[in-house]
């Protein structure tokens, strides 16, 4: 039986035939995922309501979306390739527009199931390890020659500048009374301060250029064809403008983290360098030849800025009072904040062999 509601907002999209069932897909931790079957042989869907709270501007968000797939597409006809399979297709509703808003205010947008897919919640070999950089690597290379300007969906995200004004912001408050607990954590922070800047200002002063970047690059953001081929990368709510190496860095911490992410057991946590090796050989097949040289000689410096931000926010959020992140029980982000550094401190004992592993493989 179909939800009248949900219903009624799949009748304000233009669908291909009539609808056969709507049922929830996923558990997001931030957009509401559904899954619309059609009758016959007309396509399949997916339908989302955007988080609003999240993302301030949802329309502007849809509409860098709309931009980004076109230009994919056109890429994808030139090569020979399938559009239906190898890109998201967006689909519009009935008055032309990228999304509906609903009676409560809540945005709705809905795009083409493509299926016969398959996704991975965690890269846990060296041959999905090169997959997904292949996959990450093959879709900034289509967006190379992306020439106009994106909306910023989530402000300040991987600057680190207006990072540190938000943790000078938070020290000095002490909303939660937590700092003088945390000399140790804070120094961690502190310590790192003028190098992650330097990395930055490298960024600001267009040396590190800017690029369009996914900035949510796990595993189970890219789509694989039953063969264990990258079809396309999906979830494309984060796309922005951005240096190429946070995407990069991001999928390095995801990837190749031997431990939780909220790990209590630090001995558990380390950077595996062989799924590094992996990853980074399948990310520049696919990029080497678009990478500035400044680039390729900061790439493995970026999985460090990256896990060093990730560190940095766990730890501002503990001494804000938890706001930020759900936790399951009070030292949550505290643990959290500890597995991170400690996986931070094992990329930074491996740096110099990180950075051979991308020498070898950049030319």
């Amino acid at each position: 039986m179909v939800n009248e509601k949900l219903q009624s907002i799949v009748d304000q999209f233009v669908l291909e035939g009539p609808v056969a069932e709507i049922k929830p897909l996923g558990a997001g931790f931030i957009n509401d995922t559904f899954k619309v079957n059609t009758i016959g042989d007309a396509s399949d869907y997916i339908l989302q309501r955007k988080n609003k709270t999240i993302f301030t501007d949802v329309p502007a968000m849809m509409n860098n979306i709309c931009m980004v797939t076109e230009h994919i597409r056109r890429k994808v006809i030139n090569a020979g390739g399938d559009p239906l399979r190898e890109v998201l297709t967006v689909v519009k509703t009935k008055n032309g527009k990228l999304c509906y808003q609903d009676a409560e205010g809540e945005y709705w947008a809905m795009c083409v199931f493509i299926g016969h897919s398959v996704t991975y919640e965690r890269a846990d070999s060296p041959a999905l390890c090169y997959k997904g950089g292949q996959g990450i690597g093959r879709f900034q290379s289509q967006l190379v020659d992306f020439a106009q300007p994106l909306f910023e969906t989530i402000k300040g995200f991987h600057n680190i500048r207006w990072r540190f004004v938000q943790w000078d912001e938070s020290l000095k408050a002490d909303k939660a009374g937590r700092v003088g607990c945390l000399s140790k954590e804070i120094e961690w922070i502190n310590s790192r301060r003028d190098e992650m800047l330097g990395f930055w200002q490298k960024v600001e002063t267009g040396e590190i250029p800017m690029r369009v970047t996914h900035n949510d690059t796990k595993i189970s953001n890219i789509l694989f064809d039953e063969q264990g081929e990258v079809l396309c990368v999906i979830d494309l709510d984060t796309v922005m403008s951005s240096t190429s190496l946070n995407d990069f860095g991001d999928a390095v911490r995801s990837y190749t983290n031997t431990g939780a992410e909220d790990d209590k057991e630090l001995d558990k946590v380390s950077m595996n360098i062989e799924l590094f090796k992996a990853y980074t050989e399948g990310y520049l097949s696919e990029r080497r030849a678009t990478l500035t040289s400044s680039e390729k000689e900061w790439l493995a410096f970026s999985a460090r800025y990256i896990t060093y931000e990730q560190v940095f926010r766990f730890l501002m959020d503990y001494i804000d009072g938890d706001t930020y992140y759900k936790i399951a029980y009070p030292e949550h982000n505290l643990v959290r904040t500890h597995a991170q550094y400690r996986l931070l401190q094992s990329m930074e004992s491996q740096y110099e062999e990180m950075c051979d592993i991308v020498r070898q493989n950049s030319y």
